[in-house]
């Protein structure tokens, strides 16, 4: 995949920003990714935390505030950019918003291992989209069996939290796509600040209307960074880097372990248990992948 990394003239770095880059250029995509999941699940866990003070719309909006707070000032993005640049960092935000927002949403309605699961399809979907083989058809069914079951495990599985979760998986796969192309348009960590930007232009606002003077609370705030920089900037950063050196169907697959880190984080941070059939639907689907990633090792 060619990555267009011509810079248009001098930009001012710090060198905090410049180790930075360095230290994600040495790090192989795989390892990127999976960074990436370990962080957003514990930034998972600790958002649900707040939801009983500021909601999910609170919660999205200073986990969105601060991370394009954070991220602003340290790449310090030039806004020069042509037409089709900014159309890319624009719908990079404006999805990066919606997903975030959907996923609090059900998050709030349905357990962490569950929603995560459930969202995992739009990857998923990603890394089997174009594939002419059988077995990949195979794979599809298995994941879908998956959701299934987890539909049927239990009764009190909340409907508008499985449907959240869904829609948050359609603005996953959108990502991956996106972010792609953000890659290729954008240098170093400029379209993560200023695609972060938009999207916390976006959900702040629900957040401020819902939750009020709630969100200023110094224990709020101090919680809201943490989710920011665990949730946002840091797997975000690594998301962006990864999708630089691999393509968008290798790196939907390579998140196959997400689901089931969502459960194991549930469990452990959340104290979130799972009926066994819908551990076996996470085992589904994490398979599905693992299937699915073996047939395109030639890929990576």
């Amino acid at each position: 995949m060619s990555i267009d990394r011509t810079e248009h003239g001098p930009s001012p770095r710090s060198s905090l920003t410049t180790l930075a880059g360095r230290a994600f250029g040495a790090i192989p995509p795989p390892a990127l990714v999976l960074l990436g999941i370990v962080s957003v699940q514990v930034g998972a866990a600790l958002a649900k935390h707040l939801f009983s003070a500021v909601g999910s719309f609170g919660t999205v909006a200073l986990r969105l505030f601060f991370a394009a707070a954070v991220l602003m000032l340290l790449w310090r993005p030039s806004l020069r950019m042509n037409r089709r640049t900014w159309t890319v960092v624009l719908g990079y935000g404006v999805t990066l918003g919606l997903m975030n927002l959907c996923f609090y949403l059900s998050l709030a309605r349905i357990p962490l291992g569950i929603a995560v699961t459930i969202e995992f399809l739009g990857p998923l979907t990603v890394a089997l989209a174009g594939s002419r083989r059988w077995l990949d058809a195979f794979w599809a069914v298995l994941a879908a069996g998956g959701v299934v079951l987890l539909m049927e495990g239990r009764g009190d599985l909340d409907l508008a939290g499985f449907l959240f979760a869904l829609a948050a998986g359609v603005c996953w796969g959108l990502y991956i796509l996106v972010g792609a192309a953000l890659g290729r348009h954008t240098t170093e960590g400029d379209g993560l600040a200023l695609g972060m930007a938009v999207a916390a232009l976006v959900v702040v606002p629900f957040g401020v209307a819902d939750s009020g003077t709630a969100m200023i609370q110094p224990w709020v705030l101090v919680a809201g960074l943490g989710v920011a920089l665990l949730s946002s900037v840091i797997p975000y950063s690594l998301d962006l880097e990864a999708l630089r050196k691999i393509p968008p169907r290798v790196f939907g697959i390579l998140m196959s372990l997400e689901p089931a880190m969502a459960a194991l984080v549930g469990l452990v941070v959340l104290q979130e248990s799972l009926h066994w059939s819908q551990w076996i639907a996470v085992l589904c689907v994490v398979v599905a992948s693992a299937g699915a990633t073996r047939g395109t090792r030639s890929d990576v």
